[in-house]
């Protein structure tokens, strides 16, 4: 099937994945009021997978986020974890958000221990559980400083150590990079990457970079429209482990370029009914 072919498929038919579904989005709607952020999408999330989610500012990605964790209630359809439906937040979600969400008064240890003791976990076993993944996210040595004393890519670390260290069936990724630097982005792009390597775990990444959908991503689904619907589904048929050298491969360029088109399009339209 040529490219072509295939992105027509992909317009067709609800996104899914080649491994059992261990999230599955159903028609999925949400109105508040009378405004309809997006209507009737459908997403499958395999086991081990990376979906990307891109899509114009308003389109609701991070409403439709906050649906999969049991966060906001959907006005239709439904959210399935591994078999049962989300109708609150559910055991084996993490969710890392934008504005890195640590508590100010705690250390870095009381902070990537906060969901295990929510969890009720035994205090034994977070002692030996959290040094363990404040190692994974490179934080080794800064156990006992502030969230102040933190760079803000020290930070994010840290609240990737939070979600990490309740090892997490589904993580959600809430555009967890846009409040750092383009450097210290690049660096935490992959260092997740090295972490889901060791740790691989269904993850939904939500970001307004084409360029880090694609390079993240096993799949990238494009929002569009008002309300917004899923208009494609992309695979990103590009090997892993991903490194600095996937960037600058062919085939990463011309994927970036098509999720790009597929979005300005839309942009394109609008700015020439505002010109007629």
């Amino acid at each position: 099937m040529n490219h072509q072919a295939t992105v027509a498929a992909s317009r067709a038919v609800p996104a899914t994945s080649t491994s059992p579904a261990r999230i599955r989005v159903q028609g999925l709607g949400k109105c508040y009021g009378t405004l309809e952020v997006f209507r009737d999408v459908h997403m499958d999330v395999g086991d081990r997978e990376i979906v990307a989610i891109v899509g114009p500012s308003g389109c609701g990605k991070t409403t439709l986020l906050r649906c999969i964790d049991g966060l906001v209630p959907p006005s239709a359809g439904k959210v399935d974890i591994s078999g049962t439906e989300v109708t609150a937040p559910v055991p084996g979600v993490a969710m890392v958000f934008q504005q890195f969400g640590l508590f100010p008064w705690k250390t870095v240890f009381n902070n990537v221990a906060y969901g295990l003791k929510l969890a009720g976990v035994a205090k034994g076993e977070i002692r030996e559980r959290v040094p363990k993944f404040i190692k994974l996210v490179g934080l080794a040595g800064f156990e006992d400083a502030y969230p102040y004393q933190l760079s803000g890519g020290m930070q994010q670390r840290c609240g990737l150590a939070r979600a990490l260290a309740i090892e997490p069936n589904v993580l959600l990724m809430d555009e967890p990079f846009a409040a750092v630097d383009a450097q210290t982005r690049e660096i935490l792009q992959f260092e997740l990457l090295r972490i889901w390597q060791m740790r691989p775990t269904s993850m939904v990444f939500v970001t307004h970079s084409i360029e880090e959908a694609v390079l993240m991503g096993h799949r990238v689904v494009v929002l569009k429209g008002r309300p917004a619907t899923v208009f494609e589904t992309i695979t990103v048929d590009l090997p892993f482990p991903r490194s600095r050298e996937t960037l600058t491969l062919p085939r990463f360029a011309t994927l970036r370029e098509h999720v790009w088109t597929t979005l300005m399009d839309e942009a394109r339209a609008a700015e020439l009914q505002l010109q007629r």
